[in-house]
């Protein structure tokens, strides 16, 4: 342990994770030390913090308690509860993010068993918008307030890994700013080793557009409206598309799963994809591979309530808040470190297997105890106590089943679910089958190759005709389809490629999902009606 005033100031085992040096470098960067040796010194209320995220269940005064208990012999401070709270406000939250931001990122190695699909490592987004924090004006005024008159939220976006549940980057805020939003400013992060996945509520043209251009291939669900084109049909069923300007491949399918005790009920997925190559990806083994997305659910679980017992944050003030986020979020990613280190450790090992509660009271008992804070010598096992334990208590392979999601509060505006025929409780998959849904034939049948313009006149050239063809009745609304089919030699393809540069720039309107105009469309008024 550290001496002297410094001794109050560790995490256990999970020090070996977040060690001295670290934190007296994120101190010192972020211009967070104390100028004077204090009692209670910056290092130590950086462990604090962390400390206090591993306990919720107790006032600052008990997370002292157990911070200093297995420190038998040596002198330590008895601070009061304000000048703990002192202790919070004169480090802000700037150490805690730069400590985050230094302790996240990609955990597993290219051998680790579940993090590949192929040569790409799946990642997801996905939003949290259950962290409750206390009702004071300062937070309501920062982060609006809560629904139906409960707390006050915070919006959590993450970029996860799916195989580890590590996570690689977060940003939070208030709840209405919406996820793409959020998830935007992560994008940073993805390289083109990534499958990212998401679920319908990031289907959107310019994310997905933003999300390609980090070179990075993409496994998302289509919202029920969205129309793709059909320009190619594959052999497994999928076919090309387009979205925006960006090419990309659908898969439907039709999956029906049978229970244990005999209940039967069908589903349907629509995914694009960027990975266009059928036979190195199949059909069939994307819709499989989307159900990997429920691993981040899993991971806020974790956070949210194995981790933070489901409780309302501690923080009355916005800068708290932040506080208290970051401090969550980088003792999640250290007990996560040190499950992957302990699953890696045995070949074959799939880091889902690890138990995050056994790792989680593991690592409060080794805190209370003061131990494993120093990394052991060298030769010596890496494991480490959490390790092992984790290790001993190995959850069998994942097995299929189904577990329907259900909201207990009562204020909650998805507290009523339809009726889909999924059973009431979380039930064994006995049989599943997944059906391809091909697209039916479209009419009239289009050219497979777009007619090469480049050398023809002026006036006979595809952006001239279309652009006359628009104007001629510039109150329609013309479909891609439609206008391919008019002029005979144009592909879906080039049609709907070309349809978005003109709308991006300006030259025609697009009103809908693949609907378009020559110039900005209004409904007709009704019979009577006047502009007032």
């Amino acid at each position: 342990m550290a001496e002297g005033r410094f001794a109050p100031g560790h995490l256990g085992e999970l020090t070996q994770v977040v060690p001295f040096d670290l934190v007296d470098a994120v101190l010192e960067e972020t211009r967070r030390g104390q100028r004077r040796l204090r009692d209670l010194p910056s290092r130590v209320g950086v462990y604090f913090m962390l400390a206090m995220c591993l306990f919720p269940e107790v006032g600052y005064r008990l997370v002292w308690q157990k911070l200093t208990a297995g420190l038998a012999g040596l002198e330590v401070a008895q601070p009061t509860a304000k000048a703990l709270r002192d202790l919070r406000r004169r480090l802000t939250a700037a150490p805690m993010r730069r400590l985050f931001e230094a302790v996240a990122g990609l955990l597993a190695q290219p051998t680790t068993r579940g993090v590949r699909f192929g040569p790409l490592r799946t990642v997801s987004f996905d939003g949290c918008s259950s962290i409750k924090i206390p009702d004071s004006v300062r937070n309501v005024d920062r982060f609006g307030p809560g629904s139906r008159g409960g707390y006050p939220m915070v919006e959590l976006m993450t970029l996860v890994e799916t195989g580890t549940r590590a996570v690689i980057a977060a940003v939070f805020g208030p709840t209405r700013e919406g996820e793409t939003a959020y998830a935007r400013q992560l994008l940073h992060h993805l390289g083109p080793d990534m499958l990212v996945l998401w679920d319908k509520g990031f289907d959107a043209n310019a994310f997905l557009a933003a999300v390609a251009d980090t070179g990075a291939q993409l496994l998302g669900r289509l919202r029920a409206n969205r129309r793709t084109p059909v320009l190619t049909r594959l052999s497994d069923g999928s076919y090309l598309s387009v979205i925006g300007a960006v090419p990309v491949r659908v898969v439907e399918a039709r999956i029906t799963v049978t229970c244990t005790g005999g209940t039967v009920f069908t589903g349907s997925y629509r995914l694009v994809t960027t990975l266009t190559d059928a036979r190195r990806y199949p059909a069939q083994a994307l819709v499989a591979l989307y159900h990997q997305r429920w691993e981040h659910e899993s991971a806020y679980y974790a956070l949210r309530h194995t981790l933070g017992q489901g409780r309302v944050l501690r923080s009355g003030d916005p800068a708290g808040v932040e506080q208290e986020m970051w401090a969550l979020l980088t003792l999640y990613q250290a007990l996560r470190a040190v499950m992957v280190r302990a699953a890696e450790s045995q070949p074959g090992i799939d880091p889902d297997r690890c138990g995050f509660t056994i790792a989680l009271h593991t690592a409060r008992d080794l805190v209370i105890g003061a131990r494993g804070i120093t990394a052991p010598t060298a030769g010596t096992d890496h494991v480490g106590v959490i390790g092992h334990r984790v290790l001993a208590g190995l959850l069998p392979p994942r097995r299929l089943r189904v577990s329907t999601r259900k909201v207990t509060s009562p204020i909650s505006r998805y507290s009523e679910r339809l009726d889909d025929g999924r059973p009431d409780t979380s039930r064994a998959v006995t049989g599943l089958d997944i059906v391809i849904v091909e697209p039916p034939q479209p009419l009239p049948a289009l050219p497979t190759e777009s007619r090469d313009d480049r050398n023809t006149a002026p006036a006979q050239r595809r952006r001239h005709r279309i652009l006359a063809l628009l104007q001629q009745d510039s109150t329609r609304l013309w479909r891609p389809r439609d206008i391919a089919a008019h002029f005979g030699d144009i592909t879906m393809d080039t049609m709907y490629r070309q349809l978005s540069r003109w709308a991006d720039s300006g030259l025609i309107h697009k009103i809908g999902p693949g609907l378009y105009t020559a110039t900005t469309w209004a409904p007709n008024p009704l019979p009577g009606h006047k502009d007032r």
